[in-house]
């Protein structure tokens, strides 16, 4: 692809994967899995039978947005932190009926597509959408500063991040949406080892494709030359970390370019992709405390599979 095609590279990516290449331990954040074409096969990956995370989620909205609606009350402003397609999002709207709706996700083409097919379906509902990467900074349209604020976070995301910058990013959360505001988040609970593999090396290799469409973006975007081909999806259980990891692994010693820089990788090394952390319920709860958040409602799964946390943003306390 000539200059003249290729498109436009985003500066945060390139030196993410450029660090990330030459780092003792090869890794590019999870967040740039998220092209367009990435996040079509996301979603096509929620619908995967071993993908359970999406199904129990979606029961436990269906079951219990009647509550968090009444808790939070009439009125408030649903922002949510990485909307993808907004498809439970459909359950927590219709359930609160908000008069606005705020969706965020670093996938601009993406996100506006979600977003007219969600205004068709609730015609009376004032949709902002804002694209953007949802771990910086972010500035809310106007029309959230004098309403009740409702953050939503389904999906488990928060599993995508080390404990510090998940606290990090929770503490940035309840700054944007301010004191008093509420957060609905899903976290995922500790299970069988195999069914937890199972969810991220699915039969039918969505995932592969899902993890290997980094290595398609970053020649497409970087003017690279990766020989996709000679990787393959890796996903491993760490128990140390409580977590699944997935990687891209090399299947034979390759070289290649990445934006004028060159690039060794031996057989059987790999490029860390992603992380998806796996809470008990005493972790998820002081993870929200740590970050200035108080439970208000936990609801989970009959199995104990998933949990679905109504939190609120508290004052700061100086003393215990």
């Amino acid at each position: 692809m000539d200059a003249e095609t290729r498109p436009s590279a985003d500066p945060l990516f390139r030196n993410d994967v450029l660090a990330g290449l030459a780092a003792p331990v090869r890794a590019v954040p999870a967040r740039w899995l998220y092209d367009r074409r990435g996040s079509e096969l996301f979603e096509a990956i929620t619908g995967l039978p071993e993908y359970y995370l999406t199904r129990v989620e979606t029961t436990l909205l269906e079951d219990h947005c009647g509550a968090v609606a009444r808790i939070v009350g009439p009125g408030a402003a649903v922002i949510e932190f990485g909307s993808g397609a907004s498809i439970k999002t459909r359950i927590l709207l219709r359930a609160a009926e908000p008069p606005l709706y705020v969706p965020i996700d670093i996938s601009g083409e993406f996100l506006r597509d979600a977003a007219t097919a969600l205004a068709n379906e609730f015609p009376g509902l004032a949709i902002r959408p804002v694209e953007a990467d949802f771990m910086q900074p972010i500035a809310l349209p106007p029309e959230v500063r004098d309403r009740r604020r409702l953050g939503f976070f389904p999906g488990s995301t928060i599993g995508n991040m080390v404990a510090s910058t998940a606290v990090d990013l929770l503490r940035a959360m309840k700054n944007s949406l301010g004191v008093g505001a509420h957060l609905l988040i899903g976290v995922d609970r500790i299970k069988d080892v195999d069914v937890l593999t199972r969810a991220y090396d699915d039969a039918a290799g969505v995932t592969a494709a899902f993890n290997l469409n980094l290595l398609d973006r970053i020649n497409r975007e970087l003017d690279a030359d990766i020989p996709v081909d000679a990787f393959r999806h890796r996903a491993v259980w760490n128990d140390p970390m409580s977590r699944i990891e997935m990687h891209l692994e090399a299947m034979r010693d390759i070289a290649f370019t990445v934006d004028g820089a060159d690039f060794e990788m031996k057989a059987g090394e790999t490029i860390h992709t992603e992380n998806s952390h796996k809470y008990g319920p005493r972790d998820a709860r002081l993870l929200l405390r740590a970050s200035g958040w108080g439970l208000v409602k936990e609801w989970t799964d009959p199995k104990d599979r998933y949990a679905l946390i109504l939190a609120e943003a508290e004052a700061v306390r100086h003393a215990p």
